[in-house]
């Protein structure tokens, strides 16, 4: 089966305990696409701090949305349901981590988890969906504006 079909088929459903293992393995698998090349990093170091940032996100209220074909899992988006924003404190949801199975990808899967991520987020009565990308993930921009998101804020570094 083609990936283009498995993602025809993919559905969204909430995570368990029993799918932490895809998603660690997944995030340790696509970490590369979160780092900048101003900023390159070390493998290792990256994974760990992929594996801090599960740590962290299992310990606070959270969603773990993961998309799957009726044969595997296809992807996974966790989302932080109490993460207020740093400058306003107003309440948001926030999608601390998205990622899709290499084979899956253009091929509407993320755009099915930023979906399903936005209704719960509505759900919950939250007002904002928030996310970050990394300035060089083109595909990943392109796929946030044409789901409605917006750059609020920009983070800019300075080599030393």
């Amino acid at each position: 089966m083609s990936a283009a079909r498995n993602a025809a088929l993919a559905t969204i459903r909430y995570g368990t305990n029993a799918d932490r293992g895809f998603v660690l393995d997944l995030g340790r698998r696509t970490t590369d696409v979160s780092v900048s090349s101003r900023r390159r990093a070390p493998e290792a170091a990256v994974r760990a701090s992929y594996e801090r940032l599960l740590e962290y996100v299992y310990d606070a209220p959270h969603v773990a949305l993961i998309a799957e074909d009726g044969l595997a899992p296809l992807g996974f988006l966790l989302l932080m349901t109490e993460m207020p924003d740093e400058v306003t404190a107003l309440p948001q949801a926030f999608v601390a981590y998205m990622a899709v199975e290499p084979h899956a990808r253009r091929h509407r899967v993320a755009a099915l988890l930023l979906e399903a991520a936005e209704r719960e987020a509505k759900r919950r009565g939250l007002p904002h969906l928030t996310l970050m990308v990394t300035e060089e993930n083109a595909a990943a921009r392109e796929l946030y504006a044409q789901a409605g998101f917006a750059t609020e804020r920009r983070l800019l570094s300075k080599p030393l």
